[in-house]
C-alpha cells in the first residue's frame, strides 16, 4: 500500500470507514462500491452524500420519495441533496411504446448521459452518487461505449473536484474488471446470512487498512464499519509492577501477583471457580481506582452480581458507583471486530486498566461461519497484543472439557498468548470432590511450584496451604504418600 499523498481528504460519512481509508476519500476521485443485493451499497452512498455541503444523487432504481423516506428511517438526512430520479415510470409498463429501429441503448443511453451532465452543470455539487453505475451498461450499445462514457465522466468530475461514489453490482469477471478500472478506489461489500463485511481492494494515491472489516447496518443509525484491530498502531507506557488480588495466599502462589499489562489465562472445567477467581482481581483493581471492565459472554450481569454477593465478594457498590464496569456480550450478534471496538472504547475512553474476558467459548461464537482454530487464535492474538501495548492487565477465562485426567492448559490452543497460566481443577480426596489451584507459567518472575486447596464459600475464596502427602494430584485422583515413601 502506498503512502498517502498530500491531497484534500473527503469524509466518507460512514463511521469507521475513514479509519479504513486512512482519513477518507480523496477530493475529486471516483470510488466504486461493489456488492450483491442487500449488501448496503446505497446506504453507504447516501451517508457519503449527507456528510457533504452540496450533493447530487442520480438513481435508476428507487423513486425519490421512497429514497428520502427510507434514508430518514436510517437517520440519514438528505434535505441538502438533490435527487435526479431516472427510474422507470410505472405507467410505461402499460404503454404501447416499442423500439423498432434503434436499440433501447441507442434510444435512451445518450439521453440519460445528457440528463446527468445537465444536472451536474446546474447543481455544481461537491459530492455525486450514481446508483447503480452498472445500469448505464445496459443502456449503452456495448462495453466500449460504456467504458468511453464513464471514463470521460470521471475525468470531467476530477477536473471539477467533484468526489464521486458509484455503486455497482457486477455479474461477471469482465464487468468487475471494467468497474475496477474505471474507479480510483474500489470497495467490496459481502453479505452472508447474518453478517456483512467490507474490504478496500484499491485506492490510488493512498494507503488503506487491508482485510475484511465488519460492516453493520442498524435502524436509526445507518451503516457503520468496525475496522480490524491493528495492535502496532497503539502504544502506551505503564510501570512494570506486580498487582495483587487482595487474597494473600493467592498472591503468594503467584509470587506476589501478576505484572501490570500482562495476560493471564485462567483455565478449568465448568463450575470450578474461574469467574470467581477473576472477580477478586476485578474488585482489587476497582479499589485501586483502575476502572476495570468485565466482559461477560456466558452470564447475565445481574446473575453475575447476585452470585458474587452470595459468595461474599461484594462488588455491588463498586458497580453502582461506576468504579467497576460490566458488559454483557451477545456473541451471536457481535463479530470480533465489533467486540474489539467495544474493548477499545473501554480502554481509551473509560480508562480501563484491567479487562476480564469471560469466556473464550462464548467469544468463539462471534467468529462468523467459523469454527476455525486459526481464526480464533488470530483474533485473540490481535486483541491481546493491543491490550498489552496499552498496558492493560488482561484475564482470559477458558473452560476445559475434561474434569479429570491429563492436565491441559487450554482446549483452544491459546496458551502461548498468556504470560501467566493459572489452573483450577477438581480432585477426589478421601472420597470427596475437592478443588485445587496452581500456577503453570509466569513469564515475569518466580512463582510457587505447589498446588493449593481452593474453596468457595459465603466468605469468598479460601486458598489453603500447599497440599502435602499426596501424589498424582493433577490426574484428578491423587494417592496418599506414606511417610516412609
Amino acid at each position: 500500500m502506498a503512502d498517502s499523498v498530500d491531497v484534500e481528504r473527503v469524509p466518507s460519512g460512514t463511521s469507521g470507514l475513514d479509519t479504513v481509508l486512512q482519513g477518507g476519500f480523496l477530493r475529486g476521485q471516483t470510488a466504486i462500491v461493489n456488492g450483491g443485493p442487500g449488501t448496503g451499497k446505497t446506504i453507504l452512498a447516501l451517508q457519503f452524500l449527507a456528510a457533504g455541503e452540496t450533493g447530487l444523487y442520480v438513481g435508476f432504481e428507487e423513486r425519490a420519495d421512497d429514497l428520502r423516506r427510507n434514508a430518514a428511517a436510517l437517520g440519514i438526512d438528505l434535505s441538502g441533496v438533490v435527487i435526479l430520479d431516472l427510474s422507470e415510470q410505472g405507467s410505461r409498463f402499460f404503454s404501447d411504446q416499442s423500439y423498432s429501429v434503434l436499440s433501447p441503448g441507442q434510444a435512451e443511453g445518450d439521453e440519460l448521459i445528457g440528463q446527468i451532465a445537465d444536472a451536474i452543470d446546474q447543481e455544481s455539487p461537491d459530492r455525486l452518487v450514481i446508483d447503480p453505475l452498472t445500469e448505464l451498461r445496459a443502456l449503452l450499445p456495448d462495453d466500449y461505449q460504456f467504458r468511453r462514457h464513464i471514463s470521460s465522466l470521471a475525468n470531467a468530475l476530477k477536473e471539477r473536484s467533484i468526489t464521486t461514489v458509484c455503486t455497482a453490482q457486477v455479474t461477471s469477471e469482465a464487468e468487475e474488471r471494467d468497474v475496477q478500472f474505471l474507479g480510483d478506489a474500489a470497495i467490496e461489500i459481502r453479505r452472508t446470512t447474518d453478517h456483512r463485511s467490507l474490504e478496500v481492494t484499491k485506492f490510488r494515491g493512498s494507503g488503506y487498512a487491508g482485510g475484511r472489516h465488519t460492516y453493520r447496518i442498524r435502524s436509526e443509525t445507518g451503516g457503520r464499519v468496525y475496522p480490524k484491530l491493528v495492535p502496532g498502531d497503539h502504544q502506551r507506557e505503564v510501570p512494570r509492577e506486580q498487582i495483587g488480588s487482595g487474597i494473600d495466599a493467592l498472591d503468594s502462589l503467584l509470587g506476589g501477583g501478576v505484572q501490570r499489562g500482562s495476560v493471564t489465562l485462567i483455565s478449568g472445567p465448568s463450575g470450578v471457580g474461574k469467574t470467581t477467581l477473576a472477580t477478586v482481581f476485578l474488585r482489587a483493581a476497582a479499589q485501586r481506582g483502575e476502572t476495570p471492565h468485565g466482559f461477560l459472554f456466558e452470564e447475565l450481569a445481574s446473575d453475575f452480581r447476585y452470585r458474587t454477593e452470595q459468595l461474599g465478594i461484594g462488588i455491588d457498590e463498586l458497580v453502582e458507583s461506576g468504579e467497576l464496569l460490566l458488559t454483557e456480550v451477545e456473541s451471536l450478534t457481535r463479530s470480533p471486530d465489533e467486540f474489539a471496538d467495544t474493548v477499545r472504547t473501554a480502554v481509551e475512553e473509560d480508562g480501563a486498566r484491567m479487562v476480564v474476558i469471560d469466556g473464550i467459548s462464548g467469544y468463539r461464537l462471534g467468529l462468523r461461519g467459523g469454527d476455525s482454530q486459526d481464526q480464533l487464535t488470530r483474533e485473540l492474538h490481535a486483541l491481546c497484543r493491543y491490550l498489552k501495548r496499552m498496558g492493560v492487565t488482561t484475564f482470559l477465562l477458558d473452560e476445559i472439557g475434561t474434569v479429570t485426567g491429563d492436565l491441559m492448559a487450554s482446549d483452544e490452543a491459546i496458551s502461548y498468548l498468556a504470560d501467566n497460566i493459572v489452573f483450577l481443577r477438581y480432585v477426589e480426596l478421601d472420597g470427596e470432590v475437592r478443588k485445587v489451584v496452581g500456577v503453570l507459567k509466569k513469564r515475569y518472575g518466580a512463582f510457587e511450584q505447589t498446588i493449593r486447596a481452593f474453596d468457595l464459600g459465603p466468605d469468598g475464596i479460601d486458598v489453603g496451604p500447599p497440599l502435602e502427602g499426596y501424589r498424582g494430584v493433577l490426574t484428578g485422583v491423587p494417592e496418599r504418600v506414606d511417610e516412609g515413601d
